[in-house]
């Protein structure tokens, strides 16, 4: 009769080891799954902030082209007028601001 006492002590201690090391399991697991809750929640939060940022950027783009486009008509109307200096100061100023850039440019280093 002892061993079977001996045995069933042997047993619940095992049983109790097993239990101990799953509860340690279990708070590891609960710690890891909390992290990737916060880090899935800080992805969230940072995809929202880009897609702002991105449709910021989308009107932006959409206004710059239809002043690009006011423009280019602007400059059609212009060359169908046939003012020929006009263009010669435009190619002037042009070639004058790309010299004065590339100065700007060399002369820091």
């Amino acid at each position: 009769m002892r061993r079977a006492a001996a045995g069933e002590g042997y047993g619940q201690a095992t049983h109790q080891m097993y239990e101990d090391e799953n509860e340690h399991l279990v708070d590891g697991l609960k710690d890891k799954v909390t992290a990737l809750k916060s880090l899935s929640i800080d992805i969230g939060n940072e995809v929202r902030e880009q897609n702002k940022m991105l449709n910021s950027m989308d009107s932006d783009f959409d206004s710059s082209g239809g002043l690009l486009g006011a423009t280019m008509g602007r400059l059609q109307r212009m060359a169908r007028a046939g003012h020929s200096k006009i263009w010669l100061y435009m190619f002037l100023f042009v070639l004058f601001v790309f010299f004065v850039t590339y100065l700007v440019l060399k002369f820091q280093r």
